[in-house]
């Protein structure tokens, strides 16, 4: 049970139940209608997990909605447990009347989906800068990813993590952080067609489905990125 599943295994094996695959975790949705019933969400879906709990499952409780996240933090990516424990999940959910879905807060005016935000950050010489953002965030590494150029992650799993981008020359015209926003794949034409909308510019599409890039009125940039066009 303890084998890391490709992205498009992973995505097949909890699609139909509500579960959305994202940057090597798993994650869905359950709309509630107050912080207590979150609360009573968040322990069913602990107890379900029994004693992988505590390895594999992340809650963010909210009067809305819980997010529940599922990955190997052992491993930093998505298993054969992992997938077993969102199908019993979701279950035991089910079972009482609630529902696991990519749907953050149920909204039919502007639906929010879950997403993981990430920062990217072009370097020279990467592992003459990765130290100055890992000491100035307190951030660590991802279990197995200690080298001069892997990307750094929050010990608590809470803020973004941060990845760097080689570049072959100094580009000054152009910003050198910007955010890659990783949504469902089944979002990704939404979420897109929206910021074009409110005034952004599609400046390439030329590696989607993996990633678009977009960029506001004035320039600054951002990845839209989904887990497909990257291989199995």
């Amino acid at each position: 049970m303890d084998r890391v599943l490709g992205r498009r295994e992973a995505s097949d094996a909890v699609e139909e139940i509500g579960w959305r695959f994202l940057l090597g975790t798993l994650r869905t949705a359950v709309p509630v209608d107050s912080l207590a019933r979150g609360a009573d969400v968040a322990g069913k879906a602990a107890a379900a997990c029994g004693e992988d709990a505590d390895r594999h499952l992340r809650i963010d409780v909210r009067p809305r909605r819980v997010v529940l996240t599922l990955q190997s933090l052992d491993r930093a990516a998505v298993t054969e447990l992992d997938t077993a424990l969102a199908r019993r999940i979701s279950a035991v959910l089910r079972a009482v009347g609630l529902t696991t879905g990519p749907d953050v807060d149920g909204r039919t005016d502007a639906p929010h989906s879950v997403q993981l935000l990430e920062i990217a950050i072009d370097a020279l010489d990467i592992a003459a800068v990765r130290p100055f953002w890992k000491a100035v965030f307190g951030y660590g590494d991802e279990p197995g990813s200690d080298g001069p150029a892997d990307p750094l992650v929050d010990p608590d799993l809470l803020g973004p993590a941060i990845w760097f981008q080689q570049m072959d020359r100094q580009r000054p015209e152009r910003n050198r952080v910007h955010f890659d926003l990783c949504v469902p794949h089944d979002e990704a034409p939404r979420r897109i067609g929206a910021a074009l909308a409110a005034g952004g510019r599609l400046l390439s599409d030329r590696r989607a489905p993996a990633f678009w890039v977009l960029a506001d009125p004035e320039g600054n940039e951002v990845c839209v990125t989904t887990w497909q066009g990257r291989g199995d």
